[in-house]
C-alpha cells in the first residue's frame, strides 16, 4: 500500500512545463535529477545608475527538497541607507508559479525581456522594472566545489547583460530608472549549493572557507566577464574570462545564444584591501587570450551593496530557511555603519568604474572571502587585512 501511495503522489506532481519536450530524466519536472536536498534553482538580477548613483538587487529561488520559494529585493543609494524586503512562502509544484506575496517575476519574452513587479507592502519598498536583454545568453562553466569526499557545489550559471526602466519605491524617497543610464544583469542558475539552516548530525567537520570574485562589466561595444573561486592558499579551483558582444537594442540580440562570445585561455586577479576589513578598495583583472595577449582591467568601486539584503548570509532571511506559509519582512541599514568583519556582511557587490588603459567601461565587482586566505594575508577566518 505505501508503495502504491508513492507512485500516486509521485504521479501528482506534475505542472504545466510538463507539456513542452524538454525532459532530461523519466520524472516530472518537478522532481529534480538528484536527491540532494540542496538542490535550487535561482533567478537573480542587479541595476545600478552609470554614475554609481544608485544600485538595486533581486533574487527569486525554489528549493524543491525543501519545500521553499523565497524572494528579496533591496536598493541603495550613496550616502543613504540600504533598505531590503524578503519574501517566502512554500514552494509551489506549479514551476511557472513565479510570485511570493506582493513579488512577482513576469518572463515576457524568454532571455529577451522580464518584468519585476513588487506592490506596496509593510516595508515601504515597491518597484515595477522591466529588464531588456542588450546581450545574447552566456553560459558558464560549470562549477563544482569539494568538501572532502561530497560535492557542496554543482552549479550550472548563465547570464545576460541589459538595461532596465521603471520606478523603485523605498523609505527615502523615489527611483525613476531610465534604460538609457540603468545597466544591469541578469543571472540565472541551478543545481546543488548549501543554503538554508545549516546540517546537524554526523561526526564534526572543520568549517569551509571561500574565496569568490565575479566582474561583469560594460563597455562601448561589448561586454567583459571574469569568475574566480580560490583555494585558501590562492590555488585556481575555477578560472574564467569571457568578451561578448553588447548589442544597440533588444531586437538586434540575434538569438538565445550568438556564438561570438569569446573564452579566455585563463583569468587571473588581483584585489587591494581596505586596512581592517575584507572589503575591496581596488582590483585588477587580466583576461589571458588564446595567442597569451593580456587585457588588464583596472576596477575603482564607487557604491557598495551589501549581498544580506538578498538573503546571502543572512541570520534571518537566508536563502532556503523556512519562515512559513507566507511570510514578508523588511529591514533598512547604513552600510558605513556595520561591523565590516561579521560573516553576515563579508559578501558584497560594489559598482565599479573599469578601464583597460584604452576603454573605459562600468560595471560590479561581486566578493566574499572567508576563511584564511593566503595572497590577502588572512590567517583566520575573519580577521582584517593589515594596514
Amino acid at each position: 500500500a505505501s508503495t502504491m501511495a508513492g507512485q500516486i503522489q509521485g504521479g501528482a506532481m506534475l505542472n504545466k512545463l510538463d507539456d513542452y519536450p524538454v525532459h532530461q530524466t523519466p520524472e516530472p519536472l518537478a522532481h529534480p535529477v538528484t536527491s540532494d536536498r540542496n538542490v535550487y534553482d535561482r533567478t537573480w538580477f542587479n541595476g545600478y545608475a552609470a554614475d554609481g548613483s544608485y544600485y538595486f538587487g533581486i533574487g527569486m529561488a525554489v528549493y524543491p527538497y525543501r519545500g521553499i520559494l523565497d524572494c528579496a529585493f533591496s536598493v541603495v543609494e550613496p550616502g543613504g541607507r540600504q533598505h531590503c524586503f524578503y519574501g517566502s512562502r512554500r514552494a509551489p509544484i506549479e514551476r511557472t508559479d513565479m510570485h511570493v506575496g506582493p513579488v512577482r517575476i513576469e518572463i515576457i519574452e524568454p532571455m529577451r525581456r522580464v518584468r519585476v513587479v513588487l506592490d506596496d507592502n509593510s516595508s515601504g519598498i515597491s518597484c515595477d522594472l522591466t529588464f531588456s536583454a542588450r546581450t545574447a545568453s552566456i553560459q558558464e562553466a560549470r562549477q563544482t566545489l569539494w568538501s572532502g569526499a561530497r560535492r557542496v557545489m554543482d552549479a550550472t550559471r548563465f547570464d545576460q547583460f541589459g538595461c532596465w526602466s521603471g520606478v523603485v519605491r523605498h523609505p527615502d524617497g523615489e527611483i525613476k530608472v531610465e534604460e538609457a543610464q540603468c545597466h544591469g544583469t541578469k543571472d540565472r542558475s541551478w543545481g546543488v549549493r548549501a543554503v538554508g539552516e545549516p546540517e546537524t548530525g554526523g561526526a564534526p567537520v572543520m568549517p569551509n572557507g571561500i574565496f569568490f570574485l565575479w566582474a561583469p562589466l560594460f563597455w562601448d561595444d561589448h561586454v567583459s566577464h571574469a569568475i574566480f573561486f580560490d583555494g585558501p592558499k590562492g590555488e585556481a579551483l575555477v578560472r574564467e574570462g569571457i568578451v561578448a558582444p553588447l548589442y544597440g537594442s533588444e531586437a538586434e540580440v540575434p538569438g538565445v545564444e550568438d556564438g561570438q562570445d569569446q573564452r579566455m585561455a585563463t583569468a587571473r586577479h588581483r584585489v587591494s584591501y581596505h586596512p581592517g576589513t575584507r572589503l575591496a578598495s581596488s582590483a585588477e583583472i587580466d583576461l589571458v587570450n588564446l595567442d597569451g595577449d593580456t587585457r588588464t582591467i583596472s576596477l575603482e568601486p564607487i557604491l557598495k551593496f551589501q549581498m544580506k539584503g538578498l538573503g546571502y548570509g543572512h541570520p534571518e532571511w537566508g536563502q532556503g530557511m523556512w519562515k512559513g506559509e507566507l511570510e514578508i519582512g523588511g529591514e533598512s541599514f547604513d552600510t558605513r555603519q556595520l561591523d565590516f568583519l561579521s560573516r553576515e556582511n563579508l559578501h558584497v557587490q560594489q559598482v565599479v568604474r573599469a578601464t583597460d588603459g584604452e576603454r573605459t567601461g562600468i560595471g560590479v565587482l561581486e566578493q566574499i572571502v572567508i576563511g584564511p586566505y593566503a595572497p590577502a594575508g588572512f590567517t583566520e577566518f575573519f580577521d582584517g587585512a593589515k594596514g
